[in-house]
């Protein structure tokens, strides 16, 4: 409706779900007398910081499609779910343990973060991080409890910084990256639960016996690239490990 002034919700004091999303807001002050707010949507606005005062009941947060540059001032006790997709994010700092002890999933696909250095919420279950410019994975052995992790079109070459600490990591998308060996995919073993992992669109996909190479190296998966792992497979992926043991001795 190309709002720029929403003070008049300052009234509805009992508004618990409000969607001001596609308007021309860069203010959301007037939202901090809606003490029972659960639910809040207002994307593609011209917001630049997600900063408001908190709200004690606020649960979902989007604010996909605005100018924000940071994750600063994001304070809501009960927040679980939190989405800022296609902003102008760089970093991941600004968010604490303290401050966001319900956080469970977090979206920044979209963004121009290069690292995930700082990231400081360690009850997340699914993150996002697909569309950015990540070379470098670093702060995730905090993410004990996280399930998803999705790394799409970013610029990965390396995948150190993945820990044994992330025992709840079951899935893991890394398609459109540059890993070029397997030497690093075989870094994912730290990865006690991961079960289904998409590679495709890197350059290691490209060799040949990709699928049985990437198989041998991680027992524990159940599908690579949406594709389930047949029975034949593992016995030809068997077969490989076995191969290169004996290389090695």
């Amino acid at each position: 409706r190309g709002l720029t002034d929403i003070s008049l919700l300052e009234r509805f004091i009992h508004l618990r779900y409000v969607d001001l999303s596609k308007n021309k807001l860069t203010d959301l002050a007037p939202l901090s007398s809606l003490t029972q707010l659960l639910w809040l949507k207002v994307d593609g606005n011209l917001l630049t910081s997600a900063s408001m005062q908190e709200l004690p009941y606020l649960q979902v947060i989007s604010l996909d499609r605005n100018q924000i540059m940071d994750l600063e001032g994001i304070t809501h006790p009960l927040l679980a779910n939190l989405s800022l997709k296609e902003n102008k994010i760089q970093t991941v700092l600004g968010l604490s343990d303290d401050q966001l002890s319900s956080l469970q999933v977090l979206e920044l696909r979209g963004n121009e973060i290069n690292t995930t250095a700082g990231l400081g919420v360690s009850k997340l279950k699914k993150l996002y991080l697909a569309q950015n410019t990540i070379c470098s994975l670093e702060g995730l052995e905090e993410l004990e409890q996280l399930e998803t992790l999705h790394l799409r079109d970013n610029k990965l070459e390396a995948l150190d910084g993945f820990s044994e600490s992330m025992k709840c990591l079951q899935y893991l998308n890394l398609r459109s990256n540059g890993i070029r060996s397997f030497q690093e995919v075989e870094k994912l073993q730290v990865l006690p639960m991961l079960q289904a992992l998409v590679l495709l669109d890197n350059p290691c996909a490209e060799e040949p016996n990709y699928r049985l190479e990437v198989l041998s190296r991680l027992s524990q998966l159940q599908r690579l690239d949406k594709e389930s792992v047949e029975e034949e497979e593992w016995g030809e992926a068997e077969k490989i490990r076995q191969a290169r043991k004996a290389k090695e001795k």
